[in-house]
């Protein structure tokens, strides 16, 4: 993967990915070359969040105040080379690594975002259960047609910004592949690496990386969007709010819970064969095709889809349309039973082929919620596979959203839990 490239804002944007994906010394050489000259800001222990979860007060927002995430991140999948609980000493050094991270980054977009969570796998190290109400179940399959592999992992460790300098360093260093980041000493992560998925999301970026498997060699995707569907996703008024997903009493109060899916997008069909306004009715429902209310990528929307508007419709566009969106299908599991959203998704595009050298468009999805059977609830509506029953135009994947166009490849579910417990928690942690 060649990291020259002209000065324009699209090259540039490409040797900057392109960098976060190969993680190597001579790649980060590349993105300190063309990265600006600011120094990226230091971080104040002390003023850190109570909640590693806490993201949404520290980064960017569009005109409409929907949360417009770092452009660049980074999952590193972790695993203990031991069997049996972690040790003191395992702790300490964990502890030590993160609150290096912590004084070398800002806690924001324009430094590092970052947290750390941890496996059912982890938990059952231990001979005490999580505390009654933790929902962390085992990861499962969630639909007849699909067979993800499982990431049991022990932990996970989720590393966001908007510099993607200051991200490839920081990498690096909890890798041993650099002794400090940003000015501080930061020491190796006392867990072995078992797999490394880089992503980006943002305006400009999927269009720039769109020469990927699972794209049509048109480029179709628009330069204004997001992501490689071609449209905005994560208005304000259909996220849960980082109170909402937020565990309230026990242990691990001011956590969260986080399920983390990776699919493989093929989009040639959704591309080539529909129409702007049948892409709108599968990614959204066939009332907004009707009444035009999407136009271009559908920043138009605002803060708030409106898809709740839609939900009872599902059955009757069935009939109607011979086919359903995605949106309204999900959001009928979405809702509590006092209309709040229940998932706040922070969502990501790549190009990781895992284990591979391929190219291959794909999307890190990272969901939190209070328990993970939130998550699976709603997933499980977004399968639609009781409209199947409504009409023969409607089949499992064919005109049922957007099922037809991406492939569940990984699923793991994690705890997140808040600052004071993050570094190798016990169940039951005082």
């Amino acid at each position: 993967m060649p990291l020259d490239g002209n000065a324009d804002g699209r090259s540039r944007r490409g040797v900057l990915k392109a960098a976060v994906a190969l993680g190597s010394a001579s790649a980060l050489s590349a993105c300190l070359d063309r990265t600006s000259n600011d120094p990226v800001p230091t971080g104040d222990p002390a003023a850190k969040p109570a909640r590693q979860h806490a993201w949404r007060e520290y980064v960017r927002h569009d005109d409409h105040g929907n949360t417009q995430l770092p452009s660049h991140q980074i999952l590193l999948y972790l695993s203990l080379d031991s069997d049996g609980p972690p040790s003191a000493d395992d702790r300490d050094a964990l502890a030590a690594t993160l609150d290096a991270l912590d004084r070398a980054y800002a806690w924001s977009h324009e430094g590092l975002l970052h947290s750390i969570a941890y496996s059912p796998a982890y938990f059952d190290r231990f001979d005490t259960p999580l505390p009654d109400g933790i929902d962390l179940p085992e990861p499962t399959a969630l639909s007849p047609f699909e067979s993800p592999t499982l990431d049991r992992q022990d932990a996970v460790l989720h590393l966001a910004s908007d510099r993607a300098d200051a991200l490839l360093e920081a990498d690096r260093a909890l890798r041993g592949e650099r002794e400090a980041a940003n000015g501080v000493s930061v020491p190796t992560l006392p867990l072995t690496v078992d797999s490394r998925r880089t992503g980006f999301v943002g305006a400009g970026l999927p269009a720039n990386h769109q020469d990927a498997a699972g794209i049509p060699d048109s480029e179709p995707v628009p330069e204004a969007s997001p992501l490689f569907m071609g449209f905005k996703a994560g208005f304000r008024g259909n996220q849960a709010t980082e109170d909402y997903v937020t565990i309230e009493s026990g242990p691990f109060a001011g956590g969260t819970t986080k399920a983390i899916a990776n699919l493989r997008q093929r989009l040639d069909d959704w591309y080539e064969e529909q129409s702007h306004e049948e892409r709108v009715m599968e990614m959204f429902s066939p009332g907004y095709a009707e009444q035009g209310l999407v136009e271009g990528i559908g920043d138009n929307l605002g803060a708030d889809s409106k898809i709740d508007q839609f939900v009872d419709d599902l059955e009757s566009d069935a009939r109607a349309y011979g086919r359903v969106g995605h949106a309204q299908k999900a959001a009928r599991a979405n809702r509590d039973d006092d209309g709040n959203v229940r998932l706040l998704r922070r969502h990501f595009e790549s190009t990781d082929d895992i284990g591979s050298e391929q190219k291959v468009a794909s999307l890190h999805f990272p969901s939190l919620q209070r328990r993970i059977t939130a998550f699976e609830e709603v997933r499980r509506a977004m399968n639609g596979t009781d409209l199947t029953e409504v009409t023969p135009a409607i089949r499992q994947r064919v005109n049922n959203g957007i099922l037809e166009y991406i492939f569940v490849r990984r699923r793991g579910y994690f705890l997140v839990p808040p600052r004071r417990h993050r570094a190798f928690p016990t169940p039951r942690p005082a």
